[in-house]
């Protein structure tokens, strides 16, 4: 594919960016450019010291370093994705939330677990048993397990602000693993997800995955995203 797109990839929770691998060579064999964000605290030694400016930085950089990217930003990572847009809402062609939506204005990034000595460890599979974790398998859930970075307790409890309206206007995609677009629809519409009640290009598409198919189904989670990407082109 000649003229592929810069597809921009957030990790979530406890997800350094290496959790990508697969996808980014799924989507550069298809022909677009793959960026996964080393986010700090995650992807350095910045553990105890990392904040959620510092992880939203890293990705206007990655922006502003790409042409017109679509950003995808995965579980919690939603919100950065939301955030970039919002700091740069006429460089973003669009976003991809895989799993997730936005905080809202004024609320924590990820307050779902609680913190142990200053950080938020992986908790262990118990809170995700079911759709969310079925399809990865023992060998799957291990894996992701063993990398699994506690998230820096300054980035957990940041508390998310929007600066620039026209975010509304950057088209969003809402990705829908463990959960269909009906359901997602319904959250919508109960107000559950009150970031996105006023977005102006919201669509939904489904992938039969768990809430982690970078390592469930990489492939297809790759050809999802390229699907996305070549709708923008």
């Amino acid at each position: 594919m000649v003229g592929g797109m810069d597809i921009i990839l957030i990790a979530g929770l406890w997800l350094q960016r290496s959790a990508w691998a697969d996808v980014v060579t799924e989507l550069e064999a298809l022909g677009h450019h793959a960026i996964p964000v080393a986010l700090p605290g995650v992807d350095d030694d910045a553990l105890a010291t990392a904040t959620l400016d510092e992880q939203l930085a890293a990705v206007v950089a990655a922006v502003d370093a790409a042409t017109q990217p679509l950003v995808v930003g995965h579980s919690a990572a939603s919100t950065l994705a939301w955030l970039a847009a919002d700091r740069r809402s006429q460089s973003v062609a669009a976003v991809a939330m895989v799993g997730g939506f936005p905080a809202s204005e004024g609320a924590e990034y990820s307050p779902f677990h609680d913190l142990v000595d200053g950080v938020m460890p992986f908790p262990g599979w118990e809170p995700f048993e079911g759709p969310d974790s079925d399809d990865l398998g023992d060998a799957g859930k291990a894996l992701l397990a063993a990398a699994a970075v506690p998230v820096p307790g300054a980035v957990a409890q940041g508390i998310v602000h929007y600066t620039d309206p026209r975010r509304v206007e950057v088209p969003v995609v809402m990705v829908c693993p463990e959960y269909s677009p009906e359901q997602a629809q319904e959250w919508l519409a109960g107000g559950a997800m009150p970031e996105l009640s006023a977005a102006a290009h919201l669509t939904y598409v489904d992938i039969d995955s768990g809430h982690w198919p970078m390592t469930s189904k990489p492939a297809e989670f790759a050809a999802l995203l390229a699907e996305i990407a070549t709708g923008l082109v």
